[in-house]
Formats: structure tokens, sequence, C-alpha cells
């Protein structure tokens, strides 16, 4: 039920300034004139507005609720919810100087005060900076207003793979390979600049309407320059990543992994494609981080039996346990899928050499000033952010599956109590609470409402983390009894690490 009448909705859409008065007034005479009188009922003079596009659905909702403001950070105009995360809203948005539209990350107030998600959400925007590619989604901008710090990126209509998997089934074998081809040309780039992504997953690939792939989520990227700091280590976090698709080295150390950790991570991402479900989709938190370490995945054949033996071996090799074994670079894995697509008669939907410079002069200066204001804003690791917002409060609950753009939930807590180390948890997007109004973000209009949302913060869901190390012998290779009994000890040890995270989780 709207909180407010017909003659209040006209007061809140003049304070808010979503149209010039001009256009209002122009709007509202041509609705009174039509029916001799605007409409009695406010939801319906909401409709009204949103048929003339003078409001969006969203803004109506808004308008509808007493709200006015909080629809504008900086020079853009908020035009709809995109997605709700733990570490951050995502929006719709307008700029209003230029007429475009693009997506704005908001990391809530709830998350400034806390200096690890704080540095991590300039760290993607520094990230999304340094990279220009046609697969990867470009940066615009990055800013604040107060305490509300915000990351602009370009706006891509389109689903992610996990939502696109669950809502239409295992993709066609030409389809996945082309896919993961333009995700493999995504991280050659990101790899030759010195990123390792280290959280690739369906639910970070997200395709247009054109089959384009556009890689997301770049929170968790590695930079390999040691002139960087090291956001892993300044937050004592050991692990990081998607349990699902995590390689096994990375598992044990994060901060210490290469190019075939991501390459690891898109095999995992082909076979999801192609069967429907993650590699070991059963089991326990801890039973699915053991298998990544010591199983083989069930054979694809199982769920596709016609599946072509070309494409299984790129998969394979793709998901080898040694990162000695697996493809040893993403270029290599692109041309593997290209012969593949070539063999079948088919080409890959690939940019091709010097793509990069397709997007433009203005895409690359927008990338640089985001690369500028990121240093030039961005606090140091572990400076204490101070103060509250003016604009509003933070929310903690996830994305909602389906969501165009997606954003992970991030949490940090501990293993072991108050000295163990800290876990960065990513939740699966389908295993995520609806979203929270959107609202509680921007608006700072009265106490929080509750949406109704149930909680389905599942344990199995969540991303892994741990300090245990183990020690991997070579193929073929024996030593004396004491280096067996080493090998023994770590793997309990490991067991009851896990065991641990599980019953402190």
């Amino acid at each position: 039920m709207a909180k407010v009448n017909t003659d209040k909705l006209v007061e809140l859409l003049r304070r808010s300034n979503l149209a010039d008065a001009a256009r209002v007034d122009q709007t509202l005479d041509e609705l009174a004139s039509a029916s001799g009188s605007l409409p009695s009922e406010p939801e319906s003079l909401a409709d009204a507005l949103v048929e003339r596009k003078l409001v969006t659905r969203w803004q109506a909702d808004k308008l509808l609720e007493g709200r006015h403001k909080g629809f504008f950070l900086g020079k853009y105009k908020l035009l709809g919810h995109l997605g709700t995360g733990g570490m951050s809203s995502v929006y719709l948005a307008e700029n209003t100087k230029l007429h475009r539209q693009c997506a704005i990350k908001v990391l809530p107030q709830s998350r400034v005060e806390d200096s690890s998600y704080l540095d991590r959400f300039y760290l993607e925007a520094k990230a999304a900076a340094a990279l220009v590619h046609p697969n990867i989604i470009t940066a615009f901008d990055i800013d604040n207003q107060d305490d509300i710090h915000y990351f602009v990126m370009e706006y891509v209509e389109g689903r992610d793979l996990q939502t696109t998997v669950k809502q239409d089934g295992p993709l066609d074998y030409e389809t996945a390979a082309d896919y993961i081809a333009q995700a493999a040309d995504a991280l050659a780039h990101a790899h030759e600049a010195g990123l390792i992504h280290r959280d690739i997953k369906p639910a970070n690939l997200l395709v247009d309407h054109k089959g384009q792939v556009k890689m997301l989520d770049l929170g968790l990227a590695l930079f390999r320059d040691e002139s960087q700091p090291s956001l892993t280590i300044a937050h004592d976090e050991n692990v990081l990543g998607t349990a699902d698709y995590l390689a096994p080295e990375q598992a044990v150390n994060s901060h210490n992994v290469d190019a075939r950790a991501d390459i690891y991570s898109l095999g995992c991402t082909l076979y999801y494609l192609l069967t429907g479900h993650p590699p070991f989709p059963d089991g326990t938190l801890a039973q699915r981080l053991l298998a990544h370490q010591r199983d083989t995945p069930p054979s694809i054949y199982k769920d596709r039996r016609d599946a072509p033996r070309e494409l299984i071996e790129i998969c394979s090799r793709m998901m080898a346990k040694s990162p000695d074994r697996r493809a040893q670079s993403a270029r290599e894995v692109r041309q593997q899928l290209v012969d593949f697509l070539a063999g079948r008669g088919k080409k890959a939907s690939l940019a091709g050499p010097g793509s990069s410079a397709k997007l433009g002069a203005a895409a690359a200066a927008a990338r640089a000033a985001a690369q500028t204001t990121a240093r030039r804003v961005a606090p140091t690791p572990g400076q204490p952010i101070g103060g509250g917002s003016s604009i509003g409060r933070g929310s903690d609950s996830a994305l909602a599956a389906g969501d165009t753009i997606a954003d992970r939930d991030r949490d940090t807590s501990k293993i072991g109590g108050k000295s163990g180390k800290k876990l960065l948890v990513a939740k699966p997007l389908d295993e995520q609470n609806p979203a929270d109004s959107l609202s509680e973000f921007v608006f700072d209009l009265g106490p929080r409402r509750s949406t109704g949302a149930t909680s389905k913060d599942k344990a199995s869901a969540s991303s892994v983390a741990t300090s245990t190390r183990r020690k991997k012998k070579k193929s073929g290779e024996h030593g004396p009894i004491w280096i067996w009994i080493l090998v023994g000890v770590g793997a309990v040890a490991f067991i009851a690490l896990i065991a641990a995270l599980i019953a402190n989780s």
C-alpha cells in the first residue's frame, strides 16, 4: 500500500528533482486533461508517470513510500536496483551530464569502517581501471560523497552464466566453448597486466544479448607486482575464493598463486556449463574442499553421453590437480578452444588482436581517470575510517538470483577464536538472501524497513578459508618413512582444521 495520497505524491515528485519543473507540469497537465483530473489513487498516478517515462518504476515505488531524497550520487541519477550484496549494492544509473547509463557499486556505510572492505573496494576499482579489454567490464569513475564510496562501471544488460544454466540448463558444446574462449581471452589480458583474478566462476561471467562475455568482480584480484600492497596479507586472509571452483593450491595459500589457479577455476566453470553442476556438488563444505584436493570429478559423459572428446580433454587438463599438468596460460586455453570450434566449422566470438584499442580513447581515458581517482581517494591499508554517513545505512543482505550485475556477498570471520585466521566468504548466487530494499543503502529517511526476506545463509554454500599448508608429493616419488609420517600428520591436521571451521561457522 502507498504511504502517500495523490497530492503528497506530486509534492514528493517535485522535491525529488527527478525531472525538471517544466516537464513535471506538462506531464501532470496532460494527465489531468485526458480524464478531467489526476487519478485519485496514488498508485494509478505513479503508473501513469512511469508509462510517460517521467520516472522509472523503482523511482515511483520509492516516491510511493514517501521518499524524495537519495536519488543522486554526485552527477549520477539512480534509476533502479540491480543487486545487493554484503560488500556493496549495485544500481542502474544515468550520468546526468552525458545521459549515458552505467552501473554503480555503492559500499554500504556499515562496511566503511572495516578497512578490509574499503581497501578491497578500491582494489577492485584499481584492478578494473588497469584493464582495457572488450571482455572485461569497463571502469568509468570512482568517488565518494561523504562516507558513501561508489564505483562507476559500464552497464551490461544480460545474465551471468550461473543464472543462464540454472534457467536454461547446460549449454550446447559450441556455445560453452565460445564463452570460455572469451573468458580465457579476458584472463590472458589480466594475467599479462600482472593480475590474478582468484574468483573465476559462472556467476562472475556475464553474457550480453549479443553473446559477448564480460568478466566481473575483481575484488579478490592479486597484483603480482611486488610494489603493490597485498590485502591478503595485510588483513590476515589466508584463503580466498569460492569453494566449488577453488584450485587446490589456492586452498593452501591464496597469496602465492599464479595464473594457473585461474585456469583451474575456469575449467571448473566449463565443467559447470556442460553438466549443469560444479565438479563436486555434494557433501559438506569440508568434503567438497577435500574433493578438489584429491578426487577426480565425475566424468562429463555421465551427464552428456555425446560430449566431444576434444572438449572433455581440454576441460580435464584445465582441472588437473597439479598446476604443472594444466594448460600453462590462458592464451593456450583460448587457442585450444578456438581450434576445437574451427574443427566443428564454428568461429569463436573473439575481438582479435589489438581489440583493446577498439574501446576507443574515451574509454581508455575514463579508465585512467578512475585509476588516478582510486589512488587519490583510497585509504592506505589499515587506515581507520571514522564518521557516520549522512546519506544511508548499510545492509548485509545478499544478491537475489537472476540479478543482471552479479556482486558476491562477502564477509569475514575467524577460525579458532580471537587468534584465528580470517576467511573471506563468497556465497554462490542461488544460496544467498533475497535483496533488501535498495533504499537502505542510499536513502536516509527513517528506520530500516524489513522486506520479509528469509535467510538462507548456508555454511556449505560459502567460499572457504584455511591456514593449513599441505605438502604434496610428486607422482612416483617415494621417500623415507619419516616423510610418510609427516604427510599423515599434515593430513590429520588439515581435516581437524576444516572441522573447526565448520563448528565455528
